[in-house]
């Protein structure tokens, strides 16, 4: 199949702005440079960054696209100089620092994964944004251990989905909290431990009176820090990767030495290609296994024609839904 000059992607009406500011454009299709692959997209997964950037608070890190889009899947059409793992018709997903809302996508081969067997091209999608930041948030930089316990925030986004069932296949009990009575049984149907309403609960109490936490993986912030800090067991690490409630809080630092904590916390995006191109290799080596023995699944919670991205975004932002959104060019 030719490549054609010309494609269509998504842009933002006035560089900024709501769901309904997100429309299709004629651009010219990318060309593959010196170690890059060219992916025909045949699905386009949709972030919470996504929407950061489509209010203006995300850029794009130098030299990546300035339409939407972290992470894609379908088929090698283009090879650039040096790209050798890949040939032309290979089936891969990818994580991108932009650009995936398009019919085509260029990006640095070392950041392509094969897509496992059994999955289709709208499941692959859902996959490099979330395994990348949970591996590296929840194993690198939490040091999650075998035994241990997580407690995570936002069961049932796409990040939670991932992570749930990710700390189960690495062996550690998991603490999922939830929006309402729904998502956390949502959040026990994946494989949760212990699910808490936060509308409800306290999820601090009840983390506690479970044993405590030793990672807690927040993308709230806010007022969950400190109880945070309350429920983690001596030698506990808080990581952050969002501060939905706020990212300006007050804590109690001498928690923090009685109990010895690591609080630390980390952003995908504007790490180096080098740094992406090292974690796609941890994750295929550790995370596909897990895939192809079914310890995880992919979740896609509604997938939405390329067109229709201003629906997709209104969609996440509703936050009822459970797994990922997708778009299909």
């Amino acid at each position: 199949m030719s490549i054609p000059a010309r494609m269509i992607a998504i842009a933002v009406d006035g560089g900024a702005g709501p769901a309904a500011a997100l429309h299709p454009v004629e651009i010219d299709t990318p060309v593959p440079g010196d170690g890059q692959i060219l992916i025909r997209v045949a699905a386009a997964g949709v972030n919470r960054p996504d929407i950061l950037q489509r209010l203006g608070f995300y850029p794009p890190p130098p030299g990546a696209p300035s339409t939407l889009g972290l992470e894609v899947a379908g088929e090698v059409a283009a090879l650039g100089s040096g790209a050798e793992r890949w040939t032309v018709g290979d089936r891969v997903t990818a994580l991108l620092g932009g650009g995936g809302y398009a019919q085509y996508a260029a990006v640095d081969a070392r950041h392509a994964l094969p897509i496992p067997a059994g999955l289709d091209a709208v499941a692959a999608a859902s996959l490099p944004e979330t395994v990348f930041t949970v591996f590296a948030n929840v194993f690198e930089h939490g040091a999650l251990k075998s035994g241990e316990t997580l407690l995570l925030h936002g069961a049932t986004s796409g990040i939670g989905v991932t992570a749930i069932q990710m700390a189960k296949a690495a062996g550690a009990r998991v603490i999922a909290t939830a929006r309402g009575a729904d998502k956390a049984a949502s959040a026990l149907r994946i494989g949760a431990d212990l699910a808490i309403d936060t509308t409800t609960e306290d999820f601090s109490a009840r983390t506690l009176a479970f044993g405590g936490a030793d990672v807690i993986l927040d993308m709230v912030g806010g007022d969950f820090a400190q109880k945070g800090l309350d429920c983690l067991k001596p030698g506990g690490r808080i990581v952050y990767i969002a501060f939905q409630a706020g990212g300006r809080v007050e804590i109690d630092l001498q928690k923090v030495m009685q109990k010895r904590l690591t609080i630390t916390g980390s952003t995908l995006r504007p790490r180096s290609a080098d740094e992406k191109a090292r974690l796609a290799r941890a994750i295929e080596a550790t995370v596909w296994p897990w895939i192809a023995a079914g310890q995880v699944r992919t979740m896609v919670d509604r997938s939405f024609p390329l067109a229709e991205a201003g629906s997709a975004h209104a969609w996440l932002e509703a936050g009822t839904h459970v797994g990922k959104v997708v778009l299909v060019p």
